[in-house]
């Protein structure tokens, strides 16, 4: 039984939350969407799933799934999108742990019910997330700040939750930062996931999006400077919280 792990660009990895499930006991598998099946990597991934899909057709030893962020948007044509939108919504039907992170977060509002668009300019870099009132009380963010930096990159958003979705933190920038949806459905628009190196390594492709943001790469590498420490204590904790609380343990051990 694994966590199925949905990346769909080479930069965007499971990065600190994969870590921390490893850590926790929990055997991942990480399939690269935007590469194809026969991809050594797919190979490695889809070991124990017969089914030789990168999108599972059933639910046969699935613990649940996180969909991770990338380049692309809602909206667009991707031949895996459709495919995984509706295994996301199939997941959350099932009430299996489902979580999605940037384009994760938006394809699981947009498959629920809810509507994603185009920003009037990207939201980049160390922005800063407030938890309301049921983001205060949600388990899953206990002990996180209600206030505290996040890293962000997109110029597309969630317009509008799902129906019966509840909102738990917004930035200026962003009103719908995170949501629940259901019982086991949680969706970041930030990326907690993201460590020193994977920022450092987005960055220099960032030029366009520095432009649309009114921002540059220096400032960038500023911000992060400054504001990591606290962000990785937060995005660290978060992780923690995840592996703690969303999978099932019982689930784990019978594994």
């Amino acid at each position: 039984m694994a966590i199925i792990i949905l990346q769909h660009g080479e930069l965007i990895g499971p990065g600190r939350l994969g870590v921390t499930l490893r850590d926790h006991g929990f055997k991942l598998s990480v399939r690269r969407l935007d590469l194809p099946v026969d991809h050594a990597l797919n190979r490695t991934a889809l070991e124990g799933f017969p089914s030789g899909q990168l999108i599972p057709p059933d639910f046969d030893n699935v613990h649940g799934v996180i969909s991770l962020g990338g380049s692309q948007n809602v909206g667009e044509e991707h031949s895996w999108m459709a495919p995984e939108m509706a295994f996301l919504k199939a997941t959350h039907e099932r009430q299996l742990p489902l979580i999605g992170i940037c384009l994760g977060a938006q394809m699981i509002a947009q498959t629920l019910g809810g509507t994603v668009g185009a920003m009037d300019k990207p939201e980049l870099g160390m922005k800063t997330i407030t938890l309301n009132a049921a983001g205060q009380v949600d388990p899953l963010l206990a002990g996180i700040p209600w206030d505290a930096p996040h890293y962000q990159t997109h110029g597309y958003e969630v317009k509008q939750l799902p129906p019966g979705a509840t909102l738990l933190a917004s930035s200026r920038e962003c009103k719908n930062q995170i949501f629940k949806a259901g019982v086991r459905t949680y969706a970041f628009q930030s990326h907690p996931e993201f460590d020193k190196a994977m920022i450092e390594a987005l960055i220099p492709g960032e030029k366009d999006f520095c432009v649309r943001a009114g921002t540059t790469q220096g400032e960038l590498k500023a911000e992060l400077d400054q504001h990591y420490q606290m962000f990785a204590r937060v995005a660290d904790r978060l992780c923690v919280n995840i592996a703690s609380f969303l999978f099932p343990l019982e689930r784990k051990l019978t594994a």
